[in-house]
């Protein structure tokens, strides 16, 4: 294994009016079930925790590295630079998603993380419609961590079109992005 893992976990939630990583899916909680499936691809799997720390890491039963991100109320930037910085020397690259992505397939996992190696950026699509998570090259690291206070990971993405891989793939758990009750109960349904 030679990428790092890296899951969102710190906004407050307030369209959903609960931690989205403690919500239930499948017998487990988001962030579980998000962290069980990076963690049998890779090493090690980084949580970023803020609104709700205490909490969230108390009910999480799955392995993982936890960082606190004090700075969670600025938004998922300072999130996402929380958690890279925390990302071993050694891993060749970084499998990103939002804690609110828990219906996404094993199989698309092995996609983002076996495509094209001169690929900087791999971005799953489904129906035409890009999701999470992604997978970037460390060599992308750098420039996640300068972004400014007001700029947005997709920036970077945009920036590197030409060196990105777009995976289509059947699975539409990469745009299932679970924002509030209503997508809540979609999902939910379609578990049974």
């Amino acid at each position: 294994m030679s990428g790092a893992g890296l899951i969102l976990a710190a906004g407050e939630s307030r369209r959903m009016g609960y931690p989205k990583a403690l919500l239930s899916y499948r017998g487990e909680t988001f962030l579980d079930t998000l962290t069980g499936l990076l963690g049998a691809r890779c090493s090690p799997v980084i949580v970023v925790i803020g609104a709700a720390a205490d909490e969230v890491r108390a009910r999480a039963v799955r392995p993982a590295t936890f960082v606190t991100n004090p700075d969670y109320a600025r938004g998922q930037t300072s999130s996402m630079q929380c958690g890279l910085r925390s990302v071993p020397g050694d891993a060749a690259g970084v499998l990103f998603t939002l804690v609110d992505h828990p219906a996404v397939a094993p199989e698309t996992i092995d996609a983002l993380l076996g495509g094209d190696a001169r690929a900087l950026l791999r971005v799953p699509r489904y129906h035409g419609r890009r999701g999470h998570p992604i997978w970037f090259s460390r060599a992308l690291i750098p420039e996640f961590l300068a972004l400014p206070a007001g700029g947005a990971a997709r920036d970077v993405v945009r920036r590197h079109a030409a060196e990105t891989e777009f995976l289509d793939l059947e699975d539409g758990g990469i745009v299932g992005d679970i924002d509030d009750p209503a997508a809540y109960r979609v999902l939910l349904g379609a578990e049974k």
